[in-house]
């Protein structure tokens, strides 16, 4: 299954290409961030002027007119069919006890502002004291625990407003 990849180009214009469209290019690196690609007997010259290589966003030159290029991949795809974000704010209405275990401290309070990465509070398991963290920045809305509480895995710790 070849499944192909979406390009977007100056936020208008959206093409697919598939892996084996892609292998078959006629394309030779002239610089270090300089391309020369042969299609269909026209001639492109390529320059990557700016790129964020994780977030598959590139500012190029072809030809001496500037493109911003956002390209997703078949499985960012599938993410976003499926309703799953895979940047920007993180949809995450509650957290939950990823084990069994003992709160041996809450951090935060209800209707505390929190940030991503912050920590929420902590769960001994195992022996070991793990901090659970925020994973998006938010409001708290409900706290479902007590320092002391006995919690099973899946359990609801907290929620977001």
């Amino acid at each position: 299954m070849d499944e192909p990849y979406s390009i977007m180009a100056n936020e208008g214009h959206e093409f697919q290409l598939k892996r084996d469209d892609i292998s078959h290019l006629d394309i030779l690196q002239v610089g270090e961030d300089k391309f020369h690609l042969l299609k269909d007997g026209k001639s492109f010259h390529i320059e990557i002027l700016a790129g964020d290589f994780k977030g598959l966003q590139y500012t190029v030159k072809v030809n001496g007119t500037e493109y911003k290029i956002a390209i997703k991949t078949p499985l960012l795809r599938l993410i976003e069919k499926m309703g799953f974000a895979t940047n920007g704010t993180k949809n995450v209405a509650s957290i939950e006890a990823p084990m069994p275990g003992l709160i041996l401290e809450i951090s935060v309070k209800e209707g505390q502002q929190v940030r991503e990465n912050d920590s929420l509070l902590i769960l001994e398991a195992m022996k070991m004291e793990n901090s659970i963290t925020s994973p998006r920045d938010g409001v708290v809305k409900s706290i479902s625990v007590k320092q002391g509480d006995a919690v099973e895995k899946k359990q609801i710790l907290l929620t977001f407003e």
